[in-house]
C-alpha cells in the first residue's frame, strides 16, 4: 500500500493497519562494475573512464582504490535516517547496509555506514574529482512505497556533495533490458524482498546469470558459485561472511539504505493475520486464508 493512502484508511471508522516489519529493502545498485572474467566477452558498459569504475580488478592497485572511495562517498552522502523519518514516516529502519544480508547483519562484524557528507566531499578528492562528476540514476519502478521519492532524495543529496545527477524516470521493463544486456551505467534504486539466507541472492551476481546487480568479478564468482553449491550450513556461512565483508570494504553494489515495512489495510470486521505472511513478496497481500472475523 502506498503510504499516500494511510489517512483515507485511518478515516473508515475500526479500520486498521496491518505492518510487516522489514518487508522490503531498497538499495543503492552502483552499475557497470562488469571487471574481465576468464571466457567472458567484455561487457559493453564496462567503462573505466568512469569514476565509479576501476581499470584493474586487482584490490590493491591504485585504480580500484581510487574507484572504491568514489562508491563510498556515493553511499556515505546519502542520510539514510532522514529517508526513513521522512519519506517512510517512520515506517521502516537503517538496520541492513547490504542487501544480501538482511537479517544477517552479524555476518558483518559490526560494520554499518554513516553519513558523512564532508567526508564524501574528502573521499571524491582524494580519489581526484573535487568537482564531483556526473552520474545517471533511475528508480526501478517495482511497487515499493515511496520509491521514487526517496531516489528523488538520494538525488539531491549527491547534488549537494557536487554531483551532476541526470535523474531518470522510466518504466522499468525500459530499465531491466539494460541490465540484463550489461549495458547500464550509473546506479539505481531497486526494492527487493528479503532473503532466507544471503547464498540465495548470489546468482544475479554471476556472469551467466541473465539478470544482474552491477557486479562480476573473479573472485567473488568463484567465491559465490561454492557458497550456493554449499551443503554444510557452517561452511556456507563462513564464505557468506567473506564475501559480505568484501561487498561491504569494497562499496561494491547492493547498499541498502533502508528497510521497508509493508503497511496493508485491515477492515473494521476482521483481524490482522501478520504471523501468517508469506515474506517471499509482501507487495501483495497474501494468506488470505488465515483471515478472521474481528473479536
Amino acid at each position: 500500500m502506498g503510504y499516500d493512502s494511510i489517512p483515507s484508511v485511518l478515516d473508515v471508522e475500526g479500520a486498521q493497519l496491518m505492518k510487516v516489519p522489514n518487508a522490503i529493502v531498497q538499495s543503492l545498485r552502483i552499475y557497470g562494475q562488469w571487471y574481465p572474467v576468464e571466457g567472458v566477452e567484455t561487457r559493453a558498459g564496462y567503462d573505466p573512464s568512469l569514476p565509479w569504475i576501476s581499470a584493474s580488478d586487482d584490490i590493491n592497485s591504485a585504480e580500484w582504490d581510487n574507484a572504491r572511495k568514489v562508491r563510498q562517498a556515493l553511499i556515505t552522502a546519502v542520510d539514510r535516517q532522514a529517508l526513513v523519518d521522512e519519506i517512510l514516516s517512520g515506517n521502516g529502519n537503517t538496520n541492513t547496509p547490504i542487501h544480501s544480508y538482511s537479517g544477517f547483519e552479524h555476518y558483518l562484524d559490526g560494520r554499518d555506514w554513516q553519513y558523512d557528507p564532508d567526508g564524501a566531499k574528502q573521499l571524491l578528492a582524494e580519489a581526484g574529482y573535487p568537482d564531483g562528476f556526473s552520474i545517471t540514476l533511475t528508480p526501478a519502478l517495482r511497487g515499493a512505497p515511496q520509491e521514487v521519492e526517496s531516489c528523488e532524495a538520494i538525488a539531491q543529496m549527491w547534488e549537494n556533495i557536487g554531483l551532476d545527477v541526470d535523474f531518470q524516470r522510466i518504466p522499468y521493463g525500459t530499465l531491466r533490458p539494460t541490465l540484463v544486456g550489461r549495458t547500464y551505467q550509473g546506479a539505481t534504486c531497486h526494492a527487493g524482498g528479503p532473503l532466507p539466507t544471503p547464498a540465495n541472492g548470489f546468482g544475479s551476481y554471476l556472469t551467466e546469470n541473465p539478470f544482474n546487480r552491477g557486479l562480476e568479478h573473479a573472485w567473488s564468482d568463484d567465491l559465490m558459485r561454492r557458497a550456493m553449491a554449499e551443503v554444510d550450513p557452517d561452511a556456507r556461512e563462513a564464505m557468506e561472511r567473506e564475501l559480505g565483508q568484501f561487498l561491504f570494504d569494497h562499496a561494491l553494489t547492493d547498499l541498502t539504505y533502508y528497510n521497508i515495512d509493508a503497511l496493508w489495510p485491515v477492515g473494521p470486521r476482521i483481524e490482522p493475520w501478520t504471523e501468517h505472511v508469506r515474506r517471499s513478496d509482501v507487495r501483495q497481500i497474501n494468506g488470505y486464508e488465515y483471515i478472521r472475523h474481528r473479536r
